[in-house]
């Protein structure tokens, strides 16, 4: 199975990229976290992200806060699929984040998620990986099927509060 890799700028972004380390260990899939900054260590982001794809990774899910630069930097040095992760931040709430991760220039995708959206990020990843990975897909079927079914039960269960609200 192709690895995932996790970078950031190592601030504020730490707890998000803890959870999306967690769903992408739920799935069984591997996964490498790097700190880098595609202002402080550009070379750095550009010659991991041209060697991602020989190095064993299929996707790459980079968090960023404020202008959320490292994800462009990162997208523009490969063909490898890119997973924004806006992060929340004292000054714009993460919205600064969020326009720039999704205001790339044209011939350089990101893919974007919510604010701190670290868990959809690994799903999004766990997704793109399953299109070639039939186990995966089958852990990705089953956990649609109990969300699904966990919807079901609190339908359920408002129906009979429901049910004995009116009763009395």
């Amino acid at each position: 199975m192709k690895k995932v890799a996790i970078v950031t700028e190592g601030g504020s972004d730490f707890s998000t990229v803890k959870e999306t380390a967690a769903e992408l260990e739920k799935f069984g899939i591997p996964y490498e976290v790097h700190v880098m900054s595609a202002h402080r260590t550009p070379g750095l982001a550009a010659e991991f992200s041209k060697n991602a794809a020989e190095n064993g990774f299929g996707v790459i899910i980079s968090a960023s806060e404020k202008i959320a630069f490292l994800a462009c930097e990162i997208a523009s040095n490969t063909i490898l699929p890119v997973i924004g992760i806006p992060v929340k931040s004292l000054a714009l709430d993460g919205l600064d984040a969020l326009l720039s991760t999704v205001q790339m220039p044209r011939g350089v995708p990101v893919a974007s998620v919510a604010i701190n959206g670290g868990v959809n990020a690994a799903i999004l990843a766990a997704q793109i990986l399953a299109l070639s990975d039939k186990e995966l897909d089958k852990k990705l079927c089953e956990m649609k099927e109990e969300m699904a079914a966990g919807v079901i039960k609190k339908d359920e269960k408002l129906q009979e509060e429901v049910k004995n609200i009116f009763k009395n």
